[in-house]
């Protein structure tokens, strides 16, 4: 009997196979893993998109005054909160769908490291606070605006994703209310054509990345935009066609504007315009391949891109100093 007692104490112990996932052996949940499954909800990796808060100070040639940065850098935190408030109720709403996307099902509310309720409370509780906070912090216009985001953003997730054509709108103006939102903050008036440009821009990468999901996902099981469907891919060529067209024609039309005298050397305004063409012309390259997902990872994964852009600012930066 002593010797079956000292055999079983030197076998193995198997792991208990209910223990939940991402504890420790002892079974006890590993610390911090809630917290930074969280944040992975609310996606840092988007956080990039906020940077369009400094869009019209930067057109307006206000950017770098210390006034000017630290205000962008509140709405920046603001509108990040809002944005994550829709990242955790929507993932927490499509937490079944995600499951049987090849991508998708990897989110933490999807993958069980954060529990439905908790998505869904703690994106509630951004959603009162960011609005809330603004208005304290900043101004009431800007508040509006964060509200507005906000309420449509949910609308997106609750109903209007499945309407055909609204969610492309409704997707472009989140990148429309971004780059309105450091104007609003700062009291710029905001160009009629710099919100075409910008609107027309949204749409053209809002576009190319649904066209390149629905040719990546065609012919596939398990998808989760179920509207993909209903869009051909010959529809979403022509809206991303028409967009970049839009967008650069009234870019063109921003540079040509005489609301600013050039004083400089050169007329840098209208030599920005060269940059912004060869800019669209190269993320349409991707957008032609199918592979042009989510803006910021295009950016960054392809040089010249990022060459061209740092140009483009370059250029720009010489018509705001008026070298």
């Amino acid at each position: 009997m002593a010797e079956r007692t000292a055999l079983l104490e030197d076998e193995p112990r198997q792991p208990d196979p209910s223990a939940a996932p991402g504890a420790t052996p002892a079974g006890r949940p590993r610390p911090l893993r809630l917290p930074f499954a969280l944040l992975r909800t609310a996606r840092p990796h988007q956080w990039v998109k906020n940077i369009l808060v400094a869009a019209a100070p930067a057109a307006a040639g206000r950017l770098f005054r210390l006034h000017t940065l630290s205000q962008l850098a509140l709405v920046f935190v603001l509108f990040t909160a809002a944005a994550s408030a829709v990242y955790l109720i929507n993932d927490a709403r499509d937490a079944a769908a995600d499951r049987a996307h090849p991508d998708k099902c990897h989110r933490p509310v999807a993958a069980g490291e954060v529990p439905v309720p908790l998505a869904h409370a703690l994106g509630g509780l951004l959603a009162l606070l960011a609005p809330a906070a603004t208005a304290v912090l900043c101004n009431t216009a800007t508040a509006v605006l964060i509200a507005v985001y906000v309420a449509v953003q949910l609308a997106y997730c609750f109903r209007l994703k499945h309407v055909l054509v609204v969610d492309l709108t409704v997707v472009t103006s989140g990148f429309l209310m971004r780059a309105m939102a450091g104007g609003l903050a700062l009291g710029i008036p905001l160009s009629r054509w710099f919100l075409i440009t910008a609107g027309f821009g949204a749409l053209f990468m809002v576009a190319a990345k649904r066209y390149s999901e629905a040719v990546r996902m065609a012919g596939t099981k398990g998808e989760t935009r179920a509207l993909l469907r209903e869009y051909t891919e010959g529809y979403l060529r022509f809206v991303w066609q028409l967009a970049a067209g839009g967008a650069m024609l009234a870019y063109c039309l921003w540079a040509l504007e005489n609301d600013r005298p050039d004083t400089g050397l050169l007329p840098w305004r209208q030599l920005s315009m060269v940059p912004f063409l060869l800019a669209v012309l190269r993320y349409a390259v991707f957008a032609d391949r199918g592979t042009a997902d989510a803006p910021e990872d295009v950016l960054l994964r392809d040089r010249a891109l990022a060459a061209i852009g740092l140009g483009w600012l370059a250029v720009y930066a010489m018509a705001v100093a008026h070298v």
